[in-house]
């Protein structure tokens, strides 16, 4: 296809492609509502290159993608503090490994089923094939919640999660790291469980601390990563940078914290932080030493925040605008959702636009609405969707893989470096991608075509 055509369907055959997609749903489960929302939204973006290749339909590549190589769900049985026995509900979801060892993270979170992880896992192979890197796609966890629990209730589900888990990933075949409520403590315990069952130390999980075989800045990844996505986006589309520029973060966790943290870096203001429970706005710059106290030492509400700075205005989720985030309503020059989906909703986008918004980077997976990143696209906002924006979590991994793989450990001046380039090569390949299929400025399109087009190539190279 030459350069700048478009490739743009018209009503009749969007028509045709919405109905295509509706069939593939499976209208007797509601927990598959996220998944066909992030179904629909790739498949959209990709039904003209799909339609304009026959080779795609002829190897059948969408019907083969939207469906997961195997799932795998397990009963999980642990003891309390009280010696009680509790239950949960364990999974892991191997979705595609046309490119490489399955790859994907463990959420810990009352929120998981099947149809999350499902969601999640289908994100990851259009993700981890934008980083270039050779890893596949896949995701897992439990309803299982960290939060409130001791460091032994957390052990002990650990390792009997462990005891079912070692069954399916290896080094070569899929290598888990950590997601929400997963981090250093938890693939500590995992990793633990993993040698005792297999005696085997090797690289079976990432994310793992620094003594034992992990990488330097994998906590920082995906935070750093998507401030470093976005200036790169805005150097692209010949925007002002970062620096000196008002920011505003959602979310209070890995991500959110390590956004924050790289805006300072680069002489921006974050201002705005969150929790389940509320919003912190501190018009100074968000306190970042405290944020750290709070949610990983201490691990309380944001609520916490105002006896420091009672400056700083502290918003209840009951006082968030009708339909809204508040964290969205604050004039700024650049947005970071980094805390969960569909957050950010149409609502919030046209607050974000008339406020004068130019630039939003999600850090969480999917934390816009489809109705937001529409009127975002329409506003001329510049826009980076989660599978591309927020790889740097996973690209580290990956390189924590190599560095297990020779035995050898690199310095954080060199992953960063490396995780850099990797984020600005992503940048890139999905503007020139955009712009190759006639949509220019659309990350969102480019983001799916680019991924796309490297996982249905290496499918048909593989044949069935």
């Amino acid at each position: 296809m030459s350069k700048g055509k478009a490739i743009r369907m018209d009503e009749k055959e969007l028509e045709k492609a919405r109905e295509y997609i509706k069939s593939l749903r499976n209208p007797n489960c509601k927990e598959d509502d996220v998944f066909f929302q992030a179904m629909e939204e790739v498949l959209l973006s990709i039904a003209p290159l799909y339609l304009s290749d026959p080779k795609y339909q002829a190897n059948a590549i969408v019907q083969r993608l939207v469906v997961p190589d195997r799932i795998f769900k397990f009963k999980v049985e642990w003891l309390d503090r009280n010696n009680k026995i509790q239950v949960n509900t364990g999974y892991r979801v191997q979705f595609n490994n046309a490119l490489g060892p399955y790859k994907g993270g463990l959420r810990f979170h009352p929120t998981v089923n099947e149809g999350v992880l499902k969601f999640l896992g289908f994100e990851q192979i259009l993700k981890n094939a934008l980083t270039g890197l050779p890893i596949g796609g896949a995701k897992g966890g439990s309803d299982f919640d960290p939060k409130g629990k001791t460091d032994f209730e957390v052990m002990s589900f650990c390792s009997a999660f462990m005891r079912e888990l070692h069954k399916y990933i290896g080094p070569r075949i899929d290598v888990p790291a950590g997601d929400i409520g997963v981090g250093a403590r938890e693939i500590g315990y995992l990793f633990g469980e993993y040698k005792k069952i297999t005696s085997a130390y090797e690289g079976v999980l990432t994310g793992k601390p620094f003594f034992f075989g992990g990488s330097l800045m994998r906590p920082e990844a995906t935070g750093y990563g998507v401030v470093y996505f976005t200036e790169k986006m805005l150097e692209i589309e010949n925007k002002e940078p970062l620096k000196e520029k008002v920011c505003t973060v959602s979310g209070s966790g890995n991500v959110a914290l390590h956004a924050i943290e790289k805006l300072y870096q680069l002489g921006a203001l974050p201002v705005t932080c969150s929790d389940s429970k509320g919003t912190v706005y501190d018009p100074r710059g968000v306190d970042l030493e405290l944020l750290k106290e709070l949610k990983f030492v201490k691990r309380v509400s944001l609520q916490e925040y105002s006896k420091k700075h009672p400056e700083a205005k502290y918003i209840p989720v009951s006082d968030y605008p009708k339909g809204g985030h508040a964290a969205w309503h604050i004039p700024c020059y650049a947005a970071f959702p980094c805390a969960t989906q569909n957050e950010l909703t149409e609502t919030d986008a046209k607050a974000l636009v008339k406020n004068g918004c130019v630039s939003v980077t999600e850090g969480a997976n999917m934390p816009s609405t489809p109705e937001a990143i529409h009127y975002f696209q329409k506003s001329g906002i510049c826009f980076g969707p989660a599978k591309a924006a927020n790889a740097g979590g996973v690209a580290v991994s990956a390189l924590e893989m190599s560095q297990n793989a020779q035995m050898m450990r690199w310095s954080f001046e060199k992953v960063d470096a490396e995780l850099k380039t990797i984020m600005e090569h992503i940048c890139t390949n999905v503007a020139q991608t955009a712009e190759e299929y006639g949509v220019k400025g659309n990350y969102v399109d480019g983001a799916n075509i680019a991924g796309f087009k490297r996982v249905a190539d290496a499918m048909i190279a593989e044949g069935i």
